[in-house]
């Protein structure tokens, strides 16, 4: 592909993204493969070339731009080296127009940034994440993974974790595929210790998910006790049997439930929890650095609908909990409607319990909970908090 060619490959991919995003479609990782997979023709120094044009293009755009052609026009016009490659030639880009539009840079869509949390700087959420790993303890112990990534360096605060740079391929690797790692931010893995989980308890993991923080939960607990993995997507659940077959957790239960009849499904469970985790679905804006892209899915109504479900879920969560049991609400969102908001609410609603200071040096205390932040805390943004049963 020549390099004019290369950027309207990313023209054309932009533009699936952008309708991808707005029907709710796949996402754009799942687009790109799928793009180059019906173009065998495209070497690898193509591959990586749109698909950086594309992230690029991107980044800098939080609203949706009504086309492919107006977000990379819009990195054009920053970009010289890009703006020469819009020529006219064979299987590239038009010339731009003068008056032509492009999409206007930003970092946060206009609507949303009044609703983030104070402390959270907007451009702090578009940086590049790097790979972080957890040792996982039932088959490894750092000592022994350490010399395996001789490039990763420890994370402050995490005995069991360790950093490496973006894109490291970890899943290619004869520690992950043995077990004795996970990929898991840095901040997944400080709100996995939060919930101080021992051996010999009951733990409920009721939004687990593929079950990122369930094998950290694992983990803790030395593999014994009772873990339940709960969720109501059975696709991302049944993802959960093969990594905790290869962690060597295969104490965890999974539980499906449907969703709107949690209540039912979990009451025998009701009163025997020692803690719970509602990792909750959110708006993900924590999560950027990950997935630029999921700017352009959020609307108002959607933010509204995940606060109610939020709400929902700790409502049903609560009567899980024994005497003397821990919540702990986590949402990889940086909105305080979805972390300082809920954790107000729920104490409202629901007497006999209060909110425990969480005792780490990462992050900040905000309202009731924690605020960790790319920016303060090279973590993905998650807000979380520990509310503690009274009686």
């Amino acid at each position: 592909m020549t390099p004019s060619a290369r950027v309207q490959a990313a023209v054309e991919l932009l533009d699936a993204i952008i309708a991808s995003a707005r029907d709710g479609g796949p996402a754009a990782d799942t687009l790109i493969a799928r793009y180059f997979k019906e173009r065998r023709y495209a070497g690898s120094r193509d591959r990586r070339a749109v698909r950086d044009h594309v992230y690029d293009a991107v980044r800098r755009t939080a609203e949706r731009p009504e086309s492919g052609r107006a977000a990379m026009i819009g990195l054009a016009r920053e970009r010289a080296e890009i703006a020469v490659l819009f020529d006219g030639s064979p299987h590239g880009p038009a010339p731009i127009a003068p008056e032509e539009p492009g999409a206007a840079g930003g970092a946060v869509p206009a609507w949303l940034a009044p609703l983030l949390a104070n402390p959270v700087e907007q451009q702090e959420l578009l940086g590049r994440a790097p790979v972080d790993l957890r040792v996982n303890r039932l088959k490894a112990t750092p000592d022994k993974v350490a010399p395996l990534f001789p490039d990763a360096v420890a994370i402050d605060g995490l005995p069991d974790g360790l950093r490496l740079s973006e894109g490291w391929p970890v899943e290619q690797s004869d520690a992950w595929k043995q077990g004795l790692i996970e990929v898991q931010d840095a901040g997944s893995q400080l709100i996995s210790a939060a919930c101080a989980v021992e051996p010999g308890m009951t733990v409920i993991d009721l939004c687990a998910g593929a079950g990122g923080k369930t094998l950290a939960l694992a983990a803790a607990m030395a593999g014994e006790g009772t873990l339940i993995a709960a969720d109501t997507i059975r696709s991302r659940l049944a993802r959960l049997a093969p990594r905790a077959e290869r962690a060597g957790a295969t104490f965890i239960e999974t539980l499906l439930l449907d969703q709107g009849h949690e209540a039912g499904a979990l009451e025998s469970l009701n009163g025997r929890a020692d803690v719970v985790l509602v990792d909750a679905p959110c708006s993900g804006t924590g999560t950027w650095r990950r997935n630029p892209e999921a700017r352009w899915r959020l609307t108002p109504a959607r933010l509204d609908r995940l606060v109610h479900e939020q709400a929902r879920i700790l409502d049903f969560a609560a009567p899980l909990l024994a005497p003397g049991g821990a919540l702990i609400y986590a949402t990889c969102a940086l909105t305080d409607r979805e972390g300082a908001g809920q954790v107000r609410g729920f104490l409202d609603r629901h007497h006999g319990w209060e909110a425990e200071q969480i005792r780490i040096e990462q992050g900040r205390d905000h309202s009731g909970g924690r605020l960790l932040t790319p920016g303060h805390d090279a973590t993905d943004g998650f807000y979380f908090a520990r509310l503690r049963r009274m009686a």
